[in-house]
């Protein structure tokens, strides 16, 4: 859903509230809870629900109002929030160019009361989870054409805005599927659970709903399941919804939830399908499940059919994560994050441990590459260079939990802290993301650690999340807490191509526009070269080897290839020069679903860069377009510190199982807990503490291991 900022707004609407200041971040007792509501509660409004053709939910008569969340809260000189709607306000209507309410966010807060009262038996929060669930299915069309899809956009007097100025598609938001259908099955589902129970009859007209949301997908997406479209020459699979794992994820969520209640009216039968569809669909947008497409392609392997291997971290980009949108080869974003945790609950709900072996890739070998690269940016497109958003954390910190628990990899969890420190100072700003005191989580922070000091529903909604996560694992909670300053992360980095010194005809580009339709060209620059050209790019030198992935932007036909070489030392010659391997100028495939020909693609080579080498040379038979570089070094670290002491986080990229050597303290030793690939812990890890000042850390293939100084006894 593509919302639009409020912060330069020069009104603010009549309704509009204010809460109070929010105070300085403090410590946070172990026992109490991290979870705070209040911001929450602060942005729901209470909805009018108008009679409308269509649109109605429960007891409409007799409660003609229910609860919906405000779309932005934005800060004010002294602390406090103002409640804003998306668009820009019409003063003299008192609407909104989008509207003051959504369903995405009314979705999710439902979720996350219905979570919270789950947990904690809160009757608040269950009160607050009806009205939003009544608020929800109001938006939802009940009869005609659009029958089960929803309305995104709803105005403080409660009349809906079907299509929303910016356009967003599907217009009109209830013409055609979408990410807040699939987020209406996710709280339907974790809805009808909480309810069973104890609200039979509420939990009845959920089920209902339900059923009539997977009605749409059935006529829509689900109607098409088994059969594949081709995007760049992959085939990717057809029935997920609107074209994304990412939406798709959201909805198993709910519908995992839904089949573990054991239901038994009608919609049961039909969710469970619905749930295997989409879970397997999404599972084969793992990117080391991707498979090119033949003529003729109408099958694909079963999912997890292979077992998991360190081809996730040491194979090519992006590294095992499951790819969030069939339309393009060459993005991760972390609006897909909640993938994994989709499949790994899947896989226990449906007794399907084939779905399990994507979400341990993404888990155990995507994610610390992330951490390493600088943190859990919000997207890769293909290089890292966008914001961190709580949103990105928490769908890695639940995707973690949730793997690490289907697959009982007690690893994910050291990851799980490491990400979940973001939120109280280990990220680039330095400073808490989010207060318990208030409930308040910042908006955002930018690479070069500026703060979004603004607090919206999503970024509240996802904070929440996460600290329910926390408070329901005391133990992942204490070691969260204990991590507040990432010291140092290195990892993934990029070099742009036009830094580098042309030979021959070629030149630097500057492309009209950043973004392609699929991935961005970073910097907005590349290098066009013509058969004979050379490209010599300096890179920085190292302590040891680096995997190299040029980042080309592969034309649809077949076409020549470039040779990249590190030049050795001086004196050596020829005969110093390591051949790294090459990549293809075209033969990127058939466009397909994809908005653009062609692929924008990091293509990784087949010899690692050594270590002291500063020099990368790219010499082309053909015409290539080459936009960067990214260097990933065969050993990534990230250092973090807090009030539990520091510690770093060694991953590989390498095939082999790796040991380095590092200093010690006088008086202290090593300590390190190793995992492979899996996340699985590995025996004897503390092999070779060395001596007083010494010690060998041991890095299995693939996997990564995590180390500390305790004072020796």
């Amino acid at each position: 859903m593509a919302l639009t900022a409020a912060g330069a707004l020069a009104a603010a609407p009549a309704s509009a509230l204010t809460s109070p200041a929010s105070s300085a971040v403090s410590t946070v007792a172990a026992d109490a809870p991290l979870t705070n509501l209040s911001h929450l509660t602060f942005l729901l409004d209470t909805v009018p629900l108008p009679v409308l053709a269509g649109h109605t939910t429960y007891q409409a008569a007799e409660q003609p109002t229910a609860e919906a969340p405000w779309t932005y809260a934005d800060q004010n000189d002294d602390g406090s929030y103002t409640r804003i709607g998306g668009g820009t306000l019409d003063p003299a209507t008192n609407e909104w160019s989008q509207g003051a309410y959504n369903a995405d966010d009314i979705a999710r807060t439902a979720v996350v009361y219905l979570r919270h009262w789950q947990q904690t038996n809160d009757a608040t929060s269950r009160e607050h989870a009806v009205q939003t669930l009544r608020s929800l299915t109001y938006l939802q069309t009940t009869d005609g054409p659009n029958a089960g899809n929803v309305v995104l956009w709803q105005q403080p007097d409660g009349s809906l805005n079907p299509s929303a100025e910016p356009v967003e598609l599907p217009d009109p938001s209830d013409s055609a599927e979408s990410y807040w259908l699939a987020r209406t099955v996710w709280a339907l589902g974790e809805g009808y659970a909480a309810f069973a129970a104890d609200d039979p009859e509420f939990a009845a007209f959920l089920d209902e709903r339900l059923g009539l949301s997977l009605a749409a997908l059935n006529a829509q997406s689900l109607g098409d399941y088994g059969s594949y479209d081709v995007a760049d020459g992959v085939s990717v699979p057809a029935w997920l919804i609107s074209g994304g794992a990412d939406a798709s994820a959201e909805a198993v969520l709910g519908l995992a939830a839904y089949v573990a209640a054991g239901p038994t009216g009608p919609t049961a039968p039909v969710a469970r399908t619905a749930l295997e569809q989409l879970s397997e669909g999404v599972a084969l947008m793992s990117s080391d499940a991707a498979a090119p497409a033949a003529a003729g392609d109408t099958a694909r392997p079963k999912p997890g059919s292979a077992p998991t291997t360190t081809a996730g971290a040491a194979g090519d980009w992006p590294f095992g994560a499951i790819l969030p949108w069939t339309g393009s080869q060459s993005l991760w974003q972390a609006w897909g994050g909640l993938a994994p945790a989709a499949v790994a609950e899947a896989s226990v709900v449906l007794d399907n441990p084939d779905l399990l072996a994507a979400a341990v890739q993404d888990t155990a070998q995507f994610t610390p590459q992330l951490l390493a690269a600088g943190g859990p940016d919000n997207a890769w497109s293909p290089t890292p260079g966008e914001a961190q958003i709580a949103y990105g954390v928490d769908s890695r910190l639940q995707s973690l939990v949730a793997t690490a628990d289907a697959a009982d990899a007690p690893g994910l969890l050291n990851l799980a802290a490491i990400t979940a420190g973001w939120y109280f100072g280990a990220n680039r700003s330095g400073l808490p993301a989010y207060d318990p005191a208030t409930g308040t989580a910042v908006d955002g922070i930018e690479r070069d650690g500026r703060v979004n000091p603004n607090s919206g529903a999503e970024s509240t909604i996802h904070a929440l999340f996460s600290m329910l996560t926390l408070d329901a694992h005391p133990d992942l909670k204490a070691a969260a807490l204990g991590i507040d300053e990432t010291v140092s992360t290195a990892g993934l980095s990029v070099i742009e191509a036009e830094t580098g010194t042309i030979t021959g005809s070629g030149s630097v580009s500057t492309a009209e526009s950043a973004w392609t339709g699929e991935a961005n060209w970073s910097g907005g620059a590349y290098v066009t070269l013509a058969a004979g050209d050379s490209l010599s790019i300096p890179v920085p030198a190292s302590d040891q080897p680096r995997r190299v992935h040029p980042i080309v932007n592969q034309v649809v036909e077949p076409a020549e290839a470039t040779a990249w070489t590190a030049p050795g030392r001086k004196g050596q010659g020829k005969h110093g020069t390591t051949q790294l391997g090459e990549t293809l100028n075209g033969d990127a495939g058939e466009q397909g679903v994809t908005e653009a020909p062609g692929r924008l693609l990091p293509l990784a080579l087949s010899t690692a860069l050594p270590a002291r080498a500063t020099v990368v040379v790219g010499t082309t038979d053909g015409a290539a377009q080459v936009d960067a570089l990214l260097i990933q070094p065969l050993i990534s670290t990230v250092a973090v510190t807090g009030p539990a002491g520091d510690s770093t986080l060694y991953v590989s990229a390498d095939t082999r199982d790796t040991q380095r050597r590092i200093d010690v303290p006088r008086g202290q030793r090593l300590v390190q807990q190793g995992f492979d690939a899996t996340g699985q812990a590995i025996g004897d890890t503390n092999r070779g503490h060395g001596s007083e000042r010494s010690g060998t850390v041991f890095i299995a293939a693939g996997g990564f291991t995590q180390v500390h100084f305790e004072a020796k006894r």
